[in-house]
């Protein structure tokens, strides 16, 4: 979308103010802010969890799942939402139900998820013989690289509705979930059901990934949603700033992201995925700068350091 218009955006200024006004005139960039926003800040929750719990990769094997099941839906003429939440929610509950029998089966489960890309490769390729379009700013590259420029009124409306609902539904078991995520041992012993917390997670990253598709799309989801959260979580050990932070860090990530793709042409996906990866590094970078600042100090400042400056 942008690409198309960018023969006629008005050019960058150092005025933000006029540049913001100047965004905001168009309508698809207002569509397009409030449904990152909104998306941005489940994902940034959910994140914070996931990356609490080191479900990385269920985040990503959720992503080629939604890969495939978004394409699937369009080749078989179902809607591709639709198909999308109900694909990657069967396979989270899948995958909640194994729980830790899941672990040490990387082999096994890397062997099915790439069968299961295939497949969307499949599905992709039928998809693109049979059309080039649903007629609802649904495409395979859509699914691929997302296109939140293109996102209309109802898919928003949708994305407002299911948001609600999986923050709600995150709100309401948040304090369990911390506990089962902190020490699922000792939370078991408590009565904490463990296990059903688990599962329920599970189905909310579902709704979530299949969401943040529609925006960033199956291939760069996985940066909103675990690099903000990777952020708050060295940031801060407080969970709550964790939360708080993880989801300002992806609206505002994200927000970023449209406006320079607005301005440049590129796509939106990844000028969200690459800010994100650059604030990742430099706080990675800025902290183990510090730890070796803080290991030097402490090595000068070491009794035989001093005592070797003495006898000198």
């Amino acid at each position: 979308m942008s690409v198309v218009v960018a023969g006629v955006l008005p050019p960058f200024t150092l005025n933000l103010w006029q540049d913001g006004q100047a965004m905001l005139s168009y309508d698809f960039m207002r569509q397009a802010l409030l449904a990152g926003t909104i998306l941005s800040i489940v994902a940034g929750l959910v994140g914070y969890f996931v990356v609490l719990r080191h479900q990385a990769f269920a985040g990503e094997s959720l992503s080629d799942v939604a890969f495939t099941g978004a394409l699937g839906g369009a080749v078989l003429g179902i809607n591709p939402l639709a198909s999308l939440l109900v694909t990657t929610i069967a396979v989270a509950v899948a995958m909640g139900g194994f729980g830790e029998r899941l672990r040490g089966r990387d082999v096994a489960i890397g062997t099915v998820l790439a069968w299961v890309l295939g497949l969307g490769v499949l599905f992709l390729s039928l998809f693109t013989a049979q059309a080039s379009g649903t007629g609802t700013g649904f495409s395979g590259v859509t699914v691929l690289f997302g296109n939140i420029l293109g996102i209309s009124t109802d898919q928003t409306r949708a994305i407002a509705l299911i948001s609600a609902l999986v923050v709600l539904v995150l709100l309401l078991i948040a304090r369990p979930l911390l506990f089962a995520s902190l020490d699922p041992d000792v939370a078991a012993a408590q009565g904490v059901p463990v296990r059903l917390l688990g599962l329920g997670f599970m189905v909310l990253l579902a709704v979530t990934v299949s969401e943040a598709t529609l925006a960033v799309g199956a291939l760069l989801v996985f940066a909103l949603l675990l690099l903000p959260a990777a952020i708050a979580h060295r940031v801060t050990t407080r969970p709550a700033w964790a939360l708080v932070l993880s989801a300002g860090l992806a609206v505002a990530l994200t927000w970023f992201g449209i406006g320079f793709g607005f301005y440049t042409g590129y796509p939106s996906s990844v000028c969200i995925s690459l800010l994100a990866f650059v604030s990742y590094v430099v706080v990675v970078g800025s902290s183990q700068v510090g730890g070796w600042r803080g290991q030097l100090r402490r090595t000068l400042k070491s009794p035989g350091i001093l005592n070797g400056r003495a006898r000198n």
